[in-house]
């Protein structure tokens, strides 16, 4: 998978700390942390995730790198990467990144090279944890998850290859899917409902007997809400560079909404039970019939 390569993960967080342990147990010899937080590196090390830090001089085509930042904090790692084309992109290595909206991560790759490398493959992994940090990492969390690719034209079918391996190598189903639909898909499916799970809370969170709404929340509203959990400076990057679809799927909301108060204030039962009805088999069929055939 590495053949007399190395890994180089460039943020040792949750994902990136666990795609280094994943590929550790499955023969890894040598893997390169960087990361801004020293104490995230130096647990990485103590954890035997990573062997070194630091970007070297001498990554080249045998190498693979992993960005593993923040969505929008990815432009400034592909430019260091870049460096006046002296750097890690012009040299080979085959580079890929984790981020939840590809659009901007092509847009700082034009920024940065003034196209697209063609050893430069964007992807995102559709797995995760509400839990953030390098102490959170596992060597299975992409086990039974999908990865999803997004190369352009450019992208050499070799480096699409490497990367594709090294996912696969951890466990997870690899697909390819346009840009474009990769952002608005995930605007549905992944950004709304964490937006929908920081607002309820921050909404609960101001009500005057807030204190009693938590401390008798059920199990529906703990499931409901566990990924509000998740690191703010994440979700706020996610949200910012897909702004204009996640936009798109919250009018839609927002016109369900409207429809569902008017059926509160009219006292419509059967309209309701419409709805809801529509809504368990579309979840029935597409979600769990999904989750019993992965």
């Amino acid at each position: 998978m590495l053949p007399g390569g190395r890994l180089l993960v460039c943020g040792v967080g949750l994902i990136g700390g666990s795609v280094a342990a994943g590929l550790r147990e499955q023969g890894a010899e040598t893997i390169i942390g960087v990361d801004t937080d020293r104490q995230a590196l130096a647990a990485a090390q103590r954890a035997g995730l990573i062997d070194a830090t630091g970007w070297p001089d001498d990554l080249g085509p045998t190498d693979l790198v992993l960005i593993a930042v923040p969505t929008l904090t990815v432009a400034s790692v592909l430019a260091e990467l870049w460096d006046g084309e002296r750097g890690v992109l012009a040299g080979g290595a085959v580079v890929t990144d984790v981020a939840s909206v590809k659009q901007s991560v092509l847009d700082a790759a034009l920024a940065s090279c003034g196209r697209m490398p063609a050893n430069l493959v964007p992807g995102h992994p559709i797995a995760g944890s509400e839990r953030s940090g390098v102490a959170a990492a596992r060597a299975d969390l992409f086990r039974g998850h999908r990865v999803i690719l997004t190369p352009v034209e450019q992208t050499a079918a070799a480096a699409i290859d490497r990367v594709r391996a090294a996912w696969e190598a951890l466990g997870a189903e690899v697909c390819t899917m346009p840009v474009a639909d990769h952002d608005r898909i995930l605007a549905m499916t992944s950004h709304l409902p964490h937006l929908l799970a920081f607002a309820l809370v921050d909404t609960l969170g101001r009500v005057p007997e807030h204190e009693a709404v938590f401390r008798f929340a059920a199990g529906g509203f703990r499931d409901f809400t566990r990924i509000a959990s998740s690191d703010p400076v994440m979700w706020s990057d996610i949200f910012a560079a897909n702004a204009e679809a996640v936009g798109g799927i919250l009018d839609a909301l927002e016109r369900e909404l409207d429809e569902l108060r008017a059926l509160l204030d009219a006292g419509d039962r059967e309209g309701l039970r419409s709805i809801f009805t529509r809504a368990k088999a579309l979840r029935d069929t597409h979600v769990i019939g999904a989750s019993s055939r992965d």
